[in-house]
């Protein structure tokens, strides 16, 4: 029996181009550092999340300090309504908003920081 027509023997048939056609696989992290246009698509994607982001929260904010002028217009009892001695219109915006802006801030340094996570196993992945 000859070696060409034994049963268990395989032959690998491969193209003189499969080597050609295979690119060097850069990790992503070098693509950043190299500032090639692929790490450029890379940052850009992490600012405009960053920057979606922070947009919503100014804008939550807003409309709550903005509202709240409005909202004591609209509704002429609570003008009249004092708290601790003190107006509640005066008592809100003087003091209570501070609060809201904190857990505003808290809340974005949240999201932000998760926002980093998900990039860094998006590069970590590539």
């Amino acid at each position: 029996m000859s070696p060409e027509s034994r049963p268990g023997r395989r032959t690998a048939v491969t193209s003189p181009r499969t080597a050609a056609a295979r690119r060097p696989r850069r990790p992503a992290t070098r693509e950043i550092d190299e500032q090639t246009h692929l790490g450029e698509v890379y940052m850009r994607s992490l600012l405009r999340t960053q920057f979606r982001l922070a947009l919503f929260v100014c804008t939550v904010l807003a409309c709550v300090v903005g509202g709240l002028p409005l909202l004591f217009l609209l509704i002429p009892e609570l003008r009249g309504t004092h708290l601790l001695g003190v107006p509640l219109p005066w008592a809100v915006l003087a003091g209570l908003i501070y609060p809201a802006f904190v857990i505003g801030a808290w809340l974005y340094v949240r999201q932000a920081e998760r926002n980093e996570r998900h990039f860094a196993d998006l590069v970590d992945r590539s």
